[in-house]
């Protein structure tokens, strides 16, 4: 079935030159000139990898803090209890609790973009799965959501950091950033989260491991970057 596109894409769409491969610099400078909406546009890219996600050695996740951001606003919960509640207080969290919040989750809420939990609450944050895992808020030990050291997972949550993991058709996806930074921004938070893939190659992937990148604005049409290029800057 054909997708049809408005005027305003189809209008975006004449400044890609067909099959063209750009440079990094130049594929943000171009999501930049095309975004047209009338508010922020988150900046994104995906990466294609060469890796078979059925296989638990090539599957690729973490978390990395973003230099420049993402120009998001992050609501984040702790959950713990004892001294480590006055620690998230005083480090930003907005919510910070144990058994309430469990049981507020358990009954539909989820107004947060972000969870922190101490070791110690694991096992009745475990009852959460099914409502925060397809939601991408379960905390991860792999990703630093699951630690005692709460201040600094929520300081890094406020400073940018963002968490990735590998799609079923092995493509990374992540933000970037909003169209109103400097490319100079996104560049370095682009050089930043690749770097970051790039050095978390599973020692079995095999083949071409960066197979392809796009950058996109939320609501315009993406950009394909060279990958060679990209891959020039890290040699």
């Amino acid at each position: 079935m054909e997708v049809k596109r408005g005027k305003r894409f189809r209008e975006a769409c004449t400044q890609l030159e067909s099959g063209q491969l750009y440079p990094l610099r130049d594929a943000l400078d171009l999501v930049k000139r095309m975004a047209s909406v009338h508010f922020d546009e988150t900046v994104e890219i995906a990466v294609s990898l060469g890796i078979d996600t059925k296989r638990s050695d090539q599957m690729i996740r973490g978390a990395i803090v973003l230099p420049n951001g993402t120009g998001r606003a992050v609501r984040v919960l702790v959950l713990t209890k004892g001294q480590k509640e006055e620690e998230a207080r005083e480090a930003g969290a907005d919510y910070v609790g144990h058994q309430e919040f469990i049981e507020k989750i358990q009954g539909g809420w989820t107004d947060i973009d972000a969870v922190v939990a101490t070791p110690d609450v694991m096992s009745d944050v475990g009852k959460l799965g099914r409502i925060l895992g397809p939601r991408g808020l379960m905390p991860n030990p792999k990703t630093g959501s699951v630690t005692f050291d709460v201040a600094k997972a929520v300081k890094d949550l406020r400073r940018g950091r963002i968490e990735y993991r590998a799609d079923k058709g092995g493509i990374v996806h992540a933000p970037l950033g909003k169209v109103s930074f400097g490319t100079d921004q996104l560049v370095e938070n682009a050089h930043t989260f690749l770097g970051e893939v790039i050095r978390s190659k599973p020692a079995a992937a095999k083949g071409q491991y960066l197979r392809r990148i796009h950058v996109s604005s939320t609501m315009g049409p993406s950009v394909r970057v060279d990958v060679q290029e990209v891959l020039g800057s890290f040699r």
